[in-house]
């Protein structure tokens, strides 16, 4: 049956689920009411086991009523529509169902012509937040919105409701983000906690305005913390948080977030300031700031911004950062503008730095530009040109500067096949320098450099059809030779500028060049070998990887910054295996074959259960890193201890100095509706003295607490998400198995 006078079944409200179900497990969110794709908009249909129709004025039905439109859904024993006092009332264990929420009543009333609907004793569940309670009336206007009459509010699963909200009013208006709550009491379990006689709360998932969840906490460096964020949704496309910070050693802090979104870009604005720092001899200010942009211009210009600053060297030490860490030396100011097509890409860089501790202050680059360009346009051989032009000042006034120009083009002749693969290049590599202040430096005020270097490589790839363990698996082989000439030009009469030397590994040994930068260009007459083997499953699954590799000098180097002791390179291995389904391995060593030491080495060995359970034994070895020695061993796991409980935790040592360096251990429980966290973390305050020189023997330890009720459903597990990002910081999955 169709009664097309009934279309005003219609309503909207927040979002709606399925009721929770009767035990203390989480409610599981399900797809609203979806009508069937026949009903016609301002249609209803009406279907029961029984129905009574008296002159076409009034109809009743009785027994398993189900009343539908494209909207909603309405499900009752008994339903009586009564078109001449354009009503519709439905009794006996009532369910409205929309795509916005369901609600159980002992009836609803419906008035057809206005489209007010009103529902008593009732039970209702919100599909986006997950929240769930009770009404003794909920009344719905498709003009004025919903309004709900001695009403409670919780997230908790029924039989478990750790928290709930009851107020005497709730209304939300339709259009509006807000709703408003009359005479509200915050209950923990059945203890009334506090009371509110007014307030308003947001019912869309759109951001909205408000105070997000403090944070608590106590370090050696701060003493007791205390954050309280506050969100401005400025615009749809821009936003800030104003984060207060009181911190009982130091004062208040004030942390800012500006970040704004468009088409074409998008970027962020952060400044940091506390005014009179209490620890401090003089009481002095102490801020920081950061500003980032990554804009698109055009279809191929793009503008990318990052500059950072701050008061002093022990400023990430003792406050800590979202975007640095205490190990760093350098903070960034560029500013980088972009070209791209199809054969050139050009750009322009504008490079500083803000130097932390006593470290040499590196060059700027004000301005760098690069042009690069390529071509197939030759047949099977390709034609491609880089170019540079850079401009290196120092904030020191005795150190010298230089403009540089570098022009390299190059002719290769590449052939690839699925069986091998050939290339054979040659590169004219000529640079100008024009240098000053280089009084009693040696250097040259103007030479020019030119070098030619070529360069053929070979690799071939081999496969087979192997069995392990009763598993059909397929093996590769694949073997790689290079030859590597550069001609020689002393270079002693050239400052360096962005220059300094490469550590290899196995791909690093294919490089062809020993710096960074253009100052050094290593003379080479040079073969280098390596050898790759793998082993793939039925469906082409790397489980297996095994790199070795070794460079052999034909004659000994001129450039006296990349001389060598010895007529081959370290031995470089890497292996990356799958053992299985839950442990994964891997590798990295380069071993002296002149000495038969190891010079650099890394190891990772992890068991990954699921994504929160993991364990991962590190070790990492370098024999010589800026004249010391570096050996460390670590450990970062994550464990459920029960369902709701969550454990984090992290070790590392210092196997040289025989002692603990890092330490974190985090627990937390989390439940449907509620979580708390403590973390407690010792590590190297890595704070500067007043001479720069960065104390490598002060510690500093912290304990954290975080508390948060959970009033949208969808909140579920996030806190054991950030507490898993914050233990595992520096994890990285133990293989590189493509």
């Amino acid at each position: 049956m169709q009664i097309n006078q009934l279309s005003l079944l219609l309503f909207t409200l927040s979002s709606g689920t399925v009721l929770a179900q009767s035990s203390t497990s989480c409610p599981t969110p399900v797809a609203g009411y979806i009508a069937d794709e026949k009903i016609l908009e301002d249609q209803i249909r009406v279907r029961a086991n029984r129905a009574e129709i008296q002159q076409n004025n009034l109809a009743t039905f009785d027994g398993k009523v189900n009343i539908v439109s494209d909207k909603a859904q309405i499900t009752a024993n008994k339903a009586v529509i009564d078109k001449a006092n354009t009503q519709l009332n439905a009794t006996g264990n009532v369910s409205y169902h929309d795509s916005q929420m369901r609600v159980q009543s002992t009836d609803v009333l419906l008035n057809t012509d206005s489209g007010k609907l009103a529902m008593s004793d009732t039970e209702y569940q919100l599909t986006q937040f997950g929240g769930r309670g009770a009404a003794d009336l909920i009344e719905i206007d498709q003009n004025k919105g919903v309004a709900l009459t001695g009403v409670s509010y919780t997230t908790c699963p029924i039989g478990a409701e750790d928290w709930k909200i009851n107020a005497s009013s709730i209304s939300i208006e339709q259009g509006k983000l807000w709703g408003e709550a009359i005479n509200t009491v915050f209950y923990v379990k059945d203890v009334p906690v506090f009371y509110l006689p007014y307030f308003i709360f947001p019912v869309s998932n759109q951001r909205q305005s408000g105070f997000l969840f403090p944070e608590i906490n106590t370090s050696s460096a701060t003493g007791l913390s205390y954050e309280q964020p506050f969100y401005w949704n400025i615009a749809p496309n821009y936003d800030a948080t104003f984060t207060p910070r009181v911190m009982s050693k130091r004062g208040v802090q004030l942390k800012t977030n500006f970040r704004y979104l468009n088409e074409q870009s998008l970027g962020q604005v952060n400044i940091e300031y506390l005014p009179n720092d209490q620890e401090t001899i003089d009481d002095r200010d102490r801020y920081f700031y950061r500003y980032t942009h990554n804009g698109k211009l055009n279809d191929n210009w793009l503008l990318n911004i990052d500059f950072n600053g701050l008061s002093d060297d022990n400023y990430i030490a003792d406050f800590g950062s979202d975007f640095y860490n205490r190990a760093d030396t350098h903070l960034y100011k560029t500013l980088s503008l972009n070209y791209y097509s199809d054969n050139i890409d050009f750009s322009v860089n504008f490079r500083d730095f803000e130097v932390i501790g006593d470290h040499q202050d590196n060059y700027r680059a004000l301005p760098e530009m690069k042009f690069n360009y390529l071509t197939e346009q030759f047949g099977s051989f390709e034609f491609s040109l880089a170019s540079e032009l850079a401009y290196f000042d120092n904030k020191l006034a005795e150190q010298p500067t230089a403009t540089r120009f570098h022009l390299a083009p190059t002719i290769a002749l590449p052939l690839r096949s699925q069986w091998g693969e050939f290339l054979a290049e040659a590169t004219w590599l000529n640079t100008y320098y024009n240098q000053d202040n280089i009084d009693g430096t040696g250097l040259a005020e103007e030479t020019t450099r030119s070098l030619g270097q070529s360069r053929v490589f070979g690799a071939l790839y081999f496969d087979r059809d192997t069995s392990w363990l009763g598993s059909h698996l397929r093996q590769t082989l694949e073997p790689k030779i290079q030859y590597l000439y550069t001609s020689y030009k002393d270079q002693n009469n050239i400052g360096l500028y962005d220059t300094t030397r490469l550590l290899n590994d196995f791909n690093g040994l294919f490089r062809g060049q020993e710096f960074t930068g253009l100052d050094r260009i290593s003379d080479n007459n040079q073969i280098t070998v390596g050898l790759t083997t793998r082993i793939l499953d039925e469906n082409s699954r790397e489980q297996f990887k095994l790199s070795l590799g070794q460079i052999f000098y034909l004659e000994d180097n001129k450039v006296l910054a990349a001389s060598k002791d010895d007529d081959r390179s370290a031995l470089a291995s890497e292996l990356d295996w799958q053992i299985g389904s839950k442990w994964f391995a891997h590798t990295e060593l380069q071993l002296s074959t002149k000495t038969d030491k190891v010079e650099r080495s890394s190891i990772s060995l992890e068991y990954q259960l699921s994504e929160d359970k993991i364990v991962q034994i590190n070790h990492r070895f370098v024999r010589n890193l800026s004249g010391e020695q570096i050996d460390q061993f670590g450990v970062t796991a994550s464990w459920p201890i029960t369902e709701n409980w969550h454990w984090v935790g992290r070790w590392y040592k210092d196997l040289s100095s025989q002692r603990t360096i890092e330490s974190y251990a985090g627990v937390q429980y989390e439940s449907c509706c509620w979580s708390i966290s403590l973390v407690s973390q010792r590590h190297l305050s890595n704070r500067f003295d007043v001479f720069g020189q960065q104390n490598s023997q002060e510690f500093e330890s912290s304990i954290n607490l975080k508390f948060s009720f959970k009033f949208s459903g969808t909140e579920a597990r996030s806190g054991r998400r950030n507490m898993l990002e914050d233990g595992l910081f520096g994890y990285k999955q133990a293989y590189l198995i493509n």
